[in-house]
């Protein structure tokens, strides 16, 4: 069981953006920037595009309104989105509110942010979905 599978499972905490029968939305609890949010798909598979077809298109209309309420809540040009999968074997997809193609790069430094913070910033995604 990954960690991602115990997040889902409510075995570990998170900061819940939003869920449905397939997927899980959650803040990364070690951001590039505030708004970092990772979509997780509920089926424990390693690699995104060994997904079921069903759940490669589905997993983009579920991110879109989450995508939209991250450009209402942050200074960004855009949210981008970037799939690596390296750090934990269970396919996700990254949100990431962006103003150039660098602020995608994880290399850099991750924020530290307090529950306090975390919990802001969750409640600001929220307020804003569609």
């Amino acid at each position: 069981m990954t960690i991602f599978s115990k997040i889902i499972a409510g075995e570990i905490p998170s900061y819940k953006i939003a869920e449905n029968e397939k997927f899980f939305a959650f803040l990364d609890i070690s951001p590039l920037v505030k708004g970092h949010v990772l979509i997780v798909t509920k089926l424990e598979i390693d690699k995104f595009f060994d997904l079921p077809d069903d759940y490669l298109g589905a997993l983009l209309q579920f991110a879109k309104p989450i995508a939209h309420s991250i450009e209402k809540s942050f200074n960004c040009n855009r949210c981008g989105i970037s799939v690596i999968g390296l750090e934990v074997p269970h396919a996700h997809l990254h949100l990431v509110p962006i103003n150039s193609a660098n602020d995608l790069n994880f290399i850099h430094d991750k924020l530290k942010l307090s529950p306090k913070e975390m919990k802001e910033i969750q409640q600001k995604i929220i307020s804003n979905l569609d």
